[in-house]
């Protein structure tokens, strides 16, 4: 897989706004103008991969979505990126017969079926507007990538294929075959842009081997007609595929359910657990109250600021899998080597008595113009820089009140000990009764993780002693009543999941960051320094990809699309390593999981590795989840 997910499907993207033709080289041809039409599945889609900018150097001059009041623009072609739902069907239909635009070029997320195709064939006629639909094209792309190895099938309607719809105890069996077929539909996209037709893993008896039999099923199908495969033809032959077949493995959610509630020390992950993080931007609101307003004066609007956390952010891509106090160290040596330069540009004009002179007094000075040059061209650098600068800065601020208004570190260490069963310093009931530790939701998530990695679940008597604690410190108690359910399910079925020897270091307090100038105060916040270690997702990756024979994997289901014949005995089982797998946790994932695998993946030497989940959800979002279970 030379190029990743996210590469490819931006250029799915590019192909589709370029009328489905490969976009020129040549960029002193004018684009075409036209205007883009999405639903918010599409707009989910197109966001995280192209700025506006792009688009706009694309030739889109308006983006709008399709629900919304659209003005007729008759002398320009639209192109439509949208899923095929009735309701969307009904709208484009209806534009037909408005005759909103010059030509009609409609692309579905996902396929479109025959019926619904009929029915737009039957509007346009009835519109006079057939030779206005220039084409009609399913682009497979009905999913959404985050990062170069991350994918998330949904953000809209996410709730219906989420943990909860899919671990209901009242699920209908017709419920559950939608939900089923709605993430297979996603995969069997991510498998068509991908080009390549994997080998899919996975265990017995749960949601993730109804999708992967599914999934098999599918890929098969479209293989054995061989005229109207997708994964022939000239997308497949133009040297991408290497000899070797990706591994896919499909795990369930219920496999690990401590991590998804874990506190976590590392930048994408803290951003994600603490503030508004969707779709690679976060919403903060500004001016939280740090200065009090004067009396009677009208108290300060809020004002809401989004920034986007892309792949161009150089900085972003280094640290985002950073534990927390190297990115603060970090963000104030940027800020520190950028103030140099700013004031190197206003020297240089100082000593050359310039403040105020025009530019044609400058060019006179030969000496010092190459320096002065030099300096003033770096400025859209400086800025761009500037920019970044502000950004983290102000991110990473916002995630320090948390961390040090809830004790996180204390929270991260203390979950880390439990994970790793190694002796713990204070005890749970402690943290859970102190009321300047965290907020309710934070001991909630402590005492399951407790309750999920313990060997012996607490006597009854205890459980009631740390119930009333919880209670007393504002708890709500309907996650673990479901909690209680499913460790009692599971302790039948399996042995409880190993979090491998974390550990943590205090490292002693931050050296530079605690020096006066630092914009970070972090006085009181401990330094902690991760060991390398696997949480169950990794390791069953790691069994898998690298041919071990374990226990835990032993038993997993082997699917091969491109067998057409044959039963799953009978199939002849590669025994080499795999060097690239796509790991898909079916019922949500997190950014701690991704981590994981990232550093796992860096360990190992020419490996590729993809995390995927149905959704990607923080703690606050599982635990509302799990409350919902337990409610029942």
């Amino acid at each position: 897989m030379a190029a990743s997910v996210r590469e490819k499907q931006t250029v799915a993207l590019k192909r589709m706004l370029n009328f489905n033709a490969p976009p020129l080289k040549n960029t002193a041809a004018e684009p075409v103008w036209k205007v883009l039409i999405y639903d918010r599945f599409g707009q989910d889609i197109i966001s995280p991969l192209l700025s506006v900018k792009e688009l706009r150097d694309m030739g889109i001059t308006l983006h709008l979505l399709l629900h919304s009041d659209r003005d007729p623009i008759p002398d320009v072609p639209a192109i439509y990126f949208v899923m095929p739902t009735e309701e969307n069907i009904d709208r484009i239909c209806q534009d037909l017969r408005n005759q909103l635009y010059e030509s009609y070029y409609l692309n579905f997320i996902s396929a479109i079926s025959r019926s619904k195709l009929e029915d737009i064939a039957s509007a346009a006629l009835a519109a006079n507007a057939v030779t206005q639909v220039t084409k009609v094209f399913d682009q497979y792309l009905n999913f959404i990538t985050l990062e170069d190895d991350m994918f998330i099938l949904c953000h809209q309607n996410k709730e219906l294929i989420s943990y909860h719809a899919i671990n209901r105890a009242d699920i209908q069996d017709t419920d559950m075959e939608a939900i089923m077929d709605t993430i297979v539909d996603s995969l069997f996209c991510f498998f068509v842009t991908l080009g390549a037709v994997p080998i899919i893993r996975c265990p017995r008896g749960n949601a993730a081997e109804m999708v992967a039999v599914k999934l098999d099923k599918k890929l098969r199908e479209n293989l054995r007609d061989a005229r109207n495969s997708l994964f022939t033809g000239d997308s497949m032959t133009a040297g991408q595929f290497s000899f070797q077949r990706p591994l896919f493995v499909l795990v369930d959610r219920n496999v690990d359910m401590a991590t998804p509630l874990h506190h976590t020390w590392t930048y994408q992950a803290l951003i994600h657990d603490v503030l508004d993080f969707h779709l690679n931007r976060v919403v903060m609101e500004e001016g939280m109250g740090v200065e009090p307003s004067p009396a009677g004066a009208r108290p300060k609007k809020k004002s809401r600021k989004t920034y986007d956390l892309t792949a161009a952010d150089k900085f972003w891509q280094k640290h985002k899998g950073s534990p927390f106090p190297e990115v603060a160290e970090s963000v104030q040596e940027e800020l520190d080597t950028y103030r140099a330069q700013e004031d190197e540009v206003k020297r240089l004009k100082s000593i050359m008595g310039l403040e105020g002179e025009d530019e044609g007094a400058i060019s006179m000075l030969s000496d010092n113009t190459a320096k002065l040059t030099s300096a003033v061209s770096s400025l859209p650098e400086l800025l761009e820089k500037k920019r970044l600068i502000d950004l983290h800065t102000n991110v990473a601020t916002a995630v320090l009140d948390h961390i040090k208004s809830r004790k996180l570190d204390v929270y991260f260490e203390f979950e880390e000990k439990l994970m790793s069963k190694s002796t713990l310093d204070k005890s749970l009931l402690d943290i859970i009764s102190d009321p300047d530790a965290g907020t309710p939701e934070d001991k909630m998530r402590l005492f399951l993780i407790y309750y999920i990695t313990a060997q012996q679940a607490p006597s009854e008597s205890d459980l009631e002693q740390y119930k009333k604690a919880l209670l007393d410190a504002g708890c709500d108690l309907s996650p673990l009543n479901y909690i209680k359910q499913w460790k009692a399910f599971t302790k039948m079925a399996a042995t409880p999941a190993n979090y491998g020897n974390s550990g943590v270091k205090p490292m002693g307090l931050f050296s530079r960051v605690m020096n006066t100038g630092s914009q970070f105060v972090m006085e009181g916040v401990k330094n902690l320094v991760l060991k390398q270690h696997n949480l169950p997702v990794t390791r069953i990756l790691d069994n898998l990809m690298e041919m071990k024979s374990h226990p835990e994997t032993d038993d997993y289901r082997y699917f091969d699309p491109k067998m057409l014949r044959g039963s799953e005995s009978s199939i002849p089982r590669n025994k080499n390593p795999f060097q690239e797998a796509i790991v898909f946790v079916v019922g949500g994932g997190n950014f701690i999981e991704y981590q994981n695998l990232v550093d796992y993946t860096k360990s190992k030497q020419g490996k590729k590795v993809v995390y995927g989940c149905s959704e990607l959800f923080n703690a606050s979002q599982f635990i509302k989840q799990l409350s919902q279970l337990g409610q029942k």
